[in-house]
């Protein structure tokens, strides 16, 4: 492992560049708004400021020649690499994994934060480690073999809740306000198979710390007062979790297309900011799962809606921390609370979360206190973790059959909003969690259907392109998957770990790194 470098705790871009980020951001000189803050200045922020200052003034003063003189761009294409179309799929895949690991790099002035080990970073405009990226990019370093890769990922995100306390979206600064789906424990258990029960003894303490974080604010709560930050209190006291972000401002990363649904909405653009961030917490930014009407990005209300993947993630982190917990006294009273969160947490999945008439699991809308009617493969998690009675998963089973099963595989929702976590695309990471979860309740063959789907639209989009890509159109044009804030990346770590994963499920009917159960 290398020396453990310090984390800056600068400020993001718009905080130092001020007016000059604002000015680039809302100018579209660049096509994608991530791209200005990843870039690095020439000079300090005063400098720059300074002479922009000054420059803006004079008649012949280009925006774009002006950033151009003072910042590195960053490199988006990886080096030295070129795809060839009569490459196996996985010798493609297996050449790819040493394109996208980076190594320690200190960038100054940059919004990177440096780790002290290699990681995998998705692809395309993703040049970090993300963080629920990271789980899918694991089950496919598990099947090449890459062991040590998957430890220095994880010695990687213990460092960030080390120094953060949680682990950020990315290792960027302007992710500093939330985090992503708290896979970490499954992160943990796919090395645990390898390495052994020590494992658990290593990390355990980052994975108490990071609940904890989910947590924050549980002893504020009251009938009077029943939300701070990610948990929520029902009227019965049974504590449940949404997702939410520190800030209430245009994202960095995207700050005009904030500032442009911000200014569509009715209500005030700083509430529509914190519910626009608190989808991008939950990975699926974004999708009608959070919208008020289905179909309208202004009508976001994410922050309101209790979500069945986040608190089926959140049992099962309270279930694995009981199970290493129970025999030690020091951890007594820990355990005690973390017991009857996880009961009352346990039933709410499998009373307020299924809805009946529809034979499906749907997220929780708290405020206005009733189930939400947006049918999505989140409806799956609760199977993947063993949490769904068997009649549940049979009734899931065959509205998943009846409506999700397309072509492609399975599609994300049943609304075609032109978010891109929605009709028509499909996803590598919910393809996992479907398949595994079919698969755990003996749904077999529909698990077999939809995997040979996916992986088939897989291949003959890379037959076509030599790529492998985010995400994927499940009805009929399988690469012409797009919608959202930008077009479809190829790189692209999830895909590819997942399809190297699901692969063996088809030669083996067997799957791997699925959960234990506790």
């Amino acid at each position: 492992m290398l020396s453990t470098p310090v984390i800056s705790h600068k400020t993001d871009f718009l905080q130092e560049f001020g007016v000059l980020f604002r000015d680039v951001q809302m100018s579209g000189i660049f096509s994608d708004s991530i791209t200005f803050n990843d870039c690095i200045p020439k000079h300090s922020p005063a400098e720059i400021l300074a002479k922009y200052n000054t420059e803006q003034e004079e008649a012949d003063f280009d925006l774009a020649d002006f950033v151009l003189e003072n910042f590195d761009f960053p490199d988006f294409k990886p080096q030295h690499y070129e795809s060839r179309l009569d490459r196996p799929i996985a010798d493609h895949i297996e050449l790819l994994w040493e394109i996208l690991t980076r190594e320690h790099l200190a960038e100054s002035g940059s919004s990177l934060i440096p780790l002290p080990n290699p990681y995998i970073v998705p692809g395309g405009r993703f040049r970090g480690l993300y963080y629920w990226d990271s789980y899918f990019n694991m089950l496919g370093l598990e099947e090449s073999g890459k062991i040590d890769l998957i430890e220095s990922m994880l010695e990687n995100f213990s460092f960030l809740i080390g120094e953060l306390g949680f682990i950020p979206n990315a290792n960027r600064t302007y992710y500093l306000g939330r985090s992503q789906p708290p896979v970490f424990v499954l992160m943990i258990e796919i090395l645990s198979h390898h390495k052994g029960p020590q494992t658990w003894d290593r990390y355990l303490p980052y994975l108490e710390k990071e609940y904890l974080f989910w947590m924050n604010g549980h002893e504020l709560l009251s009938e009077e007062n029943p939300a701070a930050n990610r948990v929520v209190r029902l009227p019965d006291g049974t504590l449940l979790n949404r997702y939410w972000d520190n800030s209430d401002a245009p994202r960095p990363e995207s700050y005009r297309e904030d500032v442009e649904v911000g200014r569509l909405s009715e209500r005030s653009s700083r509430e529509v900011y914190r519910h626009i961030r608190a989808a991008a917490e939950s990975g699926w930014d974004f999708s009608s799962r959070w919208f008020k009407n289905g179909m309208r990005m202004e009508h976001i209300h994410t922050t309101d809606i209790l979500p069945i993947d986040l608190n089926c993630l959140l049992c099962h982190t309270e279930k694995v921390l009981i199970a290493h917990y129970a025999d030690l006294p020091h951890k007594r009273e820990l355990v005690e609370t973390l017991s009857q969160r996880m009961s009352a947490r346990e039933t709410a999945i499998r009373t307020l979360f299924w809805e009946k008439q529809a034979g499906f699991f749907v997220d929780y809308d708290w405020i206005e206190g009733k189930r939400r009617d947006v049918l999505t493969l989140a409806a799956l998690y609760p199977l993947f973790f063993s949490l769904a009675s068997a009649q549940q998963a049979k009734k899931t089973a065959a509205k998943l059959e009846a409506l999700f099963l397309k072509p492609g595989g399975f599609v994300t929702t049943l609304h075609e909003s032109g978010q891109q976590w929605d009709l028509p695309n499909g996803w590598a990471p919910l393809h996992w969690i479907t398949v595994s979860g079919l698969s755990r309740y003996g749904f077999d063959e529909l698990a077999r259907t939809g995997c040979e789907r996916w992986l088939r639209g897989n291949y003959l989009v890379y037959k076509k392109t030599g790529k492998m890509t985010e995400k994927y159109n499940m009805l009929d044009r399988l690469e012409d998957a797009q919608g959202g804030e930008y077009p479809n990346q190829d790189g692209f770590g999830w895909t590819n770990g997942v399809f190297l994963k699901l692969s063996r499920f088809i030669r083996e009917g067997t799957l791997s790194s699925q959960p234990r159960r506790w």
